[in-house]
């Protein structure tokens, strides 16, 4: 094979890995990222949702939020009426989470993360080899504050779980489809709240010697004022603490 044409080839195939990732990495009219996989998903899926949105009086589109509860291995995933109030829609149950009650601290201690996130559409991933999934956004400004490390903290896809909170592949067609058109119809990004358990006092009592009390009152405030008013609060950190408005 000659310098010309060993040239010709290297192009070639560079053109070809190009082409390749160019249709594999693209991004919808609205610039959310997008793959062949996820727009399958997509059509199957929402047909199926459509009747249950009406049921419940939403749009398919519609605001979402979600909260995620480790004790009860359940996703709540709530839309938001036309009164601005986030109605729930439906639970789904986690297939597997990894670790015990208390937020994650540090990069490979297998610990799935607690508090207060949020999602923006670049952190969807279609091309995910856990099916389809999000990230959380780990670490937030309260766990950087505290020095907590970890990347890539999801809900996902395939039922396995390295710190992450897996659903299983027909769970998270749903989730995944409702967040995707509320991001696609403008929603700038949405909120995933993680807790240990339903923060109510009575459950609250029951660890009173627990060393993550503290820090399970501090997202008590925020799980409270979801309760009080249906839509979730703005979320900031002042002196290591999370503060609610």
């Amino acid at each position: 094979m000659t310098k010309f044409t060993k040239t010709v080839a290297a192009l070639s195939y560079l053109i070809i890995f190009v082409l390749t990732m160019t249709a594999a990495f693209s991004v919808d009219s609205n610039g959310l990222p997008t793959s062949a996989k996820a727009e399958r998903v997509l059509t199957a899926t929402k047909p199926l949702l459509l009747k249950a949105l009406h049921e419940h009086g939403l749009e398919y589109g519609a605001p979402v939020f979600i909260r995620i509860f480790k004790q009860s291995a359940v996703l709540e995933l709530w839309l938001q009426s036309s009164d601005q109030r986030f109605i729930h829609f439906k639970d789904y149950d986690i297939c597997t989470f990894s670790g015990d009650l208390g937020p994650k601290l540090k990069e490979g201690d297998n610990q799935s993360p607690e508090g207060f996130y949020y999602v923006t559409p670049s952190r969807l991933n279609p091309w995910s080899r856990f099916h389809l999934s999000f990230n959380l956004g780990y670490p937030n400004n309260y766990d950087r504050y505290h020095g907590r490390t970890g990347s890539a903290l999801m809900v996902h896809g395939n039922c396995v779980s390295i710190g992450c909170y897996a659903m299983t592949d027909n769970n998270i067609n749903e989730i995944y489809t409702l967040v995707y058109a509320a991001l696609d119809a403008g929603q700038p990004f949405f909120r995933v709240h993680a807790f240990p358990f339903k923060l109510e006092q009575k459950n609250l009592a029951k660890y009173t010697n627990n060393q993550w009390l503290p820090f399970w009152n501090n997202l008590k405030q925020g799980y409270d004022y979801f309760n009080k008013y249906k839509t979730p609060p703005n979320v900031n950190v002042k002196n290591g603490r999370y503060i609610f408005n």
